[in-house]
């Protein structure tokens, strides 16, 4: 198997090909990883949640990572790691046509509202059903190629 990096132009191709990605940030020394649908458009991911631990530790470190892979198989894969910038997109007039666009992105692909509304039970209380969207603003983008 060879390995080798993925330029600029190959990464983003991947990034928008693909529509699930595992999303990091830390709060304090402790990382938190959760997969995200998202959508890309000119050096942005654009996804959306429902108020939790996610939403709060990128609220206050904006500093995130998102992992992104299509594997097709153990010797023939593709993983790109994004570095960037948690912004929030509240419902305002300004950010408004910015919210429209994210929804537009990401209804382009089925079922592109989960996992972030998905209802679950955690500790016994529901998560609500409140939609938030935000963007990451890409700082650095890279990548690597397996294959035969």
């Amino acid at each position: 198997m060879q390995i080798e990096e993925l330029g600029r132009d190959a990464c983003i191709n991947l990034l928008t090909k693909i529509r699930l990605g595992r999303l990091a940030c830390v709060k304090g020394r402790q990382p938190y990883i959760v997969p995200i649908f998202y959508a890309f458009k000119k050096g942005y991911i654009y996804s959306f949640s429902t108020p939790g631990q996610k939403i709060d530790w990128m609220g206050a470190n904006p500093f995130v990572c998102l992992q992104v892979d299509e594997i097709k198989t153990p010797q023939d894969w593709s993983s790109i790691v994004v570095f960037g910038r948690y912004e929030e997109l509240p419902d305002t007039i300004a950010l408004r046509p910015v919210r429209e666009m994210a929804y537009e992105l990401l209804q382009q692909r089925e079922i592109w509202w989960e996992p972030g509304l998905a209802r679950e039970d955690i500790k016994g209380r529901e998560n609500p059903l409140l939609p938030l969207f935000y963007r990451i603003f890409i700082e650095q983008i890279t990548g690597r190629r397996a294959s035969i």
